[in-house]
């Protein structure tokens, strides 16, 4: 089994390992080829191979599949692992997305994420994402009172800025912040990331692999299924397609030196980042969490990660 280091979640006293399970592939929303065979098994994979810490969402699925695997999963070993989930964004009938964090609403999502978890409790609690209509402060103080009644041990905040972050935590005091965060995606960096830094605040980082692009496995002439929903992406058309291409040429080559594969090194790399605390590594299959749990041990040398960075400085692609 591959130790995985851990890290302590804000201020409280969860331990947590530095890859997190994200559970929204297996919701099957925009992956193809999701079956719950197959999702149970990665789960399974994943804490046999030592990882304690499990993300989703009351969103992830249209009725909560990916919080019902979970439960099923945990369900012998629900004190040895943390459990986050998230409120505020849910699916309307017609299929669109809702955002809603309304402290009623929350409420509504807390409860049912609760009887699919099959716990009475959660470890880490996410405000999804702030609606722009309810007031955060409003929101904050939902939280405030769920903590005060020892229903989740963690606060954690999602997909916000860095003011709207500021005013949360002004109000109930964040744990965990969860933006997106990858080689090619670092604009946390100018702001939320130092902020965190000062505030004592762990960063749980998504998108760690920019949903399969940073693997390194799906190169030049790849032919996507029409339906992919990844196509929908700016990076996986040209002429940000061809940067990253490139991008990956070298990392490739990297790779090759340490012997790993360029997933592992990307991994590696975005542990290595200052204020990182976690990333979440989607996964729907055994053999996907696995690779990425042995990047978590692999230590980059000054010498790799100077080249790393001037890969990434050569092929840097413009963020809208």
């Amino acid at each position: 089994m591959n130790m995985i280091p851990k890290t302590r979640i804000g201020q409280t006293d969860i331990d947590a390992t530095r890859i997190a399970l994200g559970l929204w592939p297996i919701a099957g929303m925009t992956s193809l080829e999701v079956n719950q065979a197959d999702s149970l098994k990665t789960i399974h994979s994943a804490l046999e191979h030592g990882v304690n810490f499990f993300d989703t969402a009351f969103c992830y699925g249209t009725d909560g599949e990916s919080e019902h695997l979970l439960g099923q999963a945990i369900a012998t070993c629900r004190d040895s692992v943390v459990v986050a989930t998230k409120g505020g964004v849910h699916w309307a009938t017609n299929g669109s997305r809702v955002n809603d964090a309304s402290p009623s609403r929350l409420l509504f999502e807390f409860e049912e994420s609760c009887r699919r978890l099959g716990t009475d409790f959660v470890d880490v609690l996410y405000l999804h994402s702030p609606d722009r209509v309810t007031n955060i402060e409003r929101s904050a103080e939902f939280y405030v009172e769920l903590k005060s009644q020892h229903r989740i041990r963690a606060v954690g905040l999602s997909n916000a800025t860095l003011d709207e972050t500021r005013r949360f935590h002004s109000v109930c005091p964040i744990d965990v912040l969860q933006p997106r965060y990858n080689m090619l995606q670092r604009d946390i960096e100018t702001d939320l990331l130092p902020w965190c830094q000062k505030q004592g605040v762990s960063v749980a980082a998504y998108w760690p692999l920019m949903k399969g692009l940073l693997a390194g496995k799906i190169r030049r002439g790849h032919q996507f299924d029409p339906a992919d929903k990844r196509l929908t992406y700016p990076v996986f058309q040209t002429p940000q397609w061809d940067r990253a291409q490139d991008l990956l040429d070298a990392l490739e080559q990297i790779a090759m030196t340490l012997e790993i594969s360029v997933a592992q090194l990307v991994i590696a790399w975005t542990l290595a980042q200052p204020g990182i605390s976690v990333v979440l590594a989607g996964a729907k299959r055994p053999w996907q969490i696995e690779e990425t749990i042995a990047g978590a041990s692999v230590k980059l040398p000054v010498s790799i990660q100077s080249q790393i960075n001037a890969a990434l400085l050569e092929n840097a692609i413009e963020q809208g």
